[in-house]
């Protein structure tokens, strides 16, 4: 009777054991996780409530560098990604731009090949407003930066304008001397005409040409093509903006 006594109470910890381990938790499984929404492209406060509404907390998060021209309230990414099955509960870490733009010194470009010099402005994400041609006798100098209208170590952040003049080497005989046609696109009329006289050159033919978008009386072509080499006292045919 005893023995028996005994079998029957094992099977009752045995069933209560299966249930416990395999059942219990499958059952439990079954709802125990949420799709993690998307929040992407949403502001920071927005996403937030969507978060707790659908049952996970948010957590703020920086990108690892500053990005030019994104909000720094909105969200740019999330971990876990949109569309994943987890734990209710569970922390969302929402990605946000930096609110600071990161200030460095402004390199020194002077000597540098112009390739050079605009891709690492390129990467420090320094706006170059204008790259200009400017007559060298050297050889060496040849396609090089000459100058730069920030100076070296100053303190400048991302999105900073910067200027440019590179040298072109031409011949220092007088017979076959040629000069380089300066850059002038986005100058004002007036600016343009003042560098290209100091150039050496003319101003030729002034075209107008109506924009809605664009700043009136800016240049927005010229010709001959900016680095040509022409002879002293060429006319630039210049194509300004106008409104009307």
């Amino acid at each position: 009777m005893k023995k028996k006594v005994g079998v029957v109470i094992l099977l009752v910890l045995g069933v209560i054991g299966i249930f416990d381990k395999l059942i219990m938790p499958f059952y439990v499984s079954q709802g125990s996780v949420r799709v993690v929404p998307d929040v992407t492209e949403m502001p920071y406060e927005d996403a937030v409530r969507k978060l707790r509404h659908a049952g996970f907390e948010a957590k703020k998060s920086y990108y690892v560098k500053y990005l030019s021209g994104i909000d720094s309230n909105v969200v740019i990414s999330q971990m876990p990604e949109a569309g994943l099955e987890v734990k209710p509960g569970r922390n969302v870490y929402l990605v946000l731009n930096r609110r600071d733009k990161p200030t460095f010194p402004m390199p020194d470009f002077q000597g540098r090949p112009e390739f050079d010099a605009r891709q690492a402005a390129a990467r420090m994400e320094l706006t170059l407003e204008g790259v200009q041609m400017s007559p060298v006798t050297n050889p060496e100098d040849d396609g090089k930066v000459l100058s730069q209208s920030v100076p070296p170590q100053t303190v400048v952040s991302s999105g900073t304008a910067l200027s440019l003049i590179i040298g072109r080497y031409q011949e220092s005989s007088e017979g076959l001397r040629k000069v380089v046609v300066p850059d002038v696109l986005g100058m004002s009329l007036s600016q343009a005409s003042q560098v290209i006289t100091e150039a050496g050159l003319n101003s030729g033919k002034i075209i107008t040409e109506y924009s809605a978008i664009l700043v009136p009386n800016t240049v927005i072509s010229q010709k001959p093509a900016v680095g040509s080499y022409v002879a002293p006292g060429q006319q630039v045919e210049l194509t300004v903006v106008t409104v009307e």
